[in-house]
């Protein structure tokens, strides 16, 4: 029976959820499969893989055909590099101890890489949230001038009104006060 590790889909239409399973190559995609080894959800930023590590070595071992995409994870999770490993300790290139250290070197600065990246977009947001603060700020103070000239426009309007309208009333007075000052 020939084995494929493969996908298998679940969730909604528009966000895929998948699982990434042992099957036989002959079963439809969404159908009967032999082990379930782990889940692969892509909506995430990064992609979110769980993954028994031990199962899916051991089915690569065996020789299941993964499919690309499959393949890809693997190789990203270090299925592909234990294989390597297990395999120059089988031929005698190095033993158990060194293998294992090398893949946790590996491991660590595969980790490593991505830690920086994600460091790096964290920035990335930083830099861009306080670009739109600093717009948004500059808006805002266009805005509170322009208010600030028209209040002070409409100020000026309405001194100018009661300077036209505070002579016109004192004249009267003034024409009041003048008259007995003439007789």
């Amino acid at each position: 029976m020939a084995t494929k590790i493969r996908l298998q889909r679940h969730g909604r239409k528009g966000y895929a959820f998948y699982s990434i399973v042992i099957a036989d190559s002959r079963a439809p995609r969404d159908g009967r499969f032999i082990e379930k080894v782990g889940t692969y959800n892509p909506n995430t930023n990064p992609a979110t893989v769980d993954l028994n590590f031990d199962r899916a070595l051991y089915w690569v071992k065996v020789g299941a055909q993964p499919t690309d995409t499959v393949r890809n994870i693997l190789s990203r999770e270090g299925v592909y590099m234990m294989k390597h490993l297990q395999g120059g300790v089988a031929k005698g290139a190095f033993d158990e101890a060194t293998a294992e250290a090398r893949f946790n070197a590996w491991k660590e600065n595969k980790q490593a890489g991505l830690d920086a990246l994600r460091k790096k977009e964290e920035e990335a947001k930083k830099a861009a949230a306080k670009e739109r603060l600093e717009a948004e700020k500059k808006v805002n103070e266009e805005i509170a001038k322009k208010v600030a000239e028209k209040k002070a426009a409409e100020a000026a309007a309405k001194a100018e009104a009661e300077a036209a309208a505070a002579p016109a009333e004192e004249t009267p007075a003034e024409t009041a006060a003048e008259a007995p000052a003439e007789a």
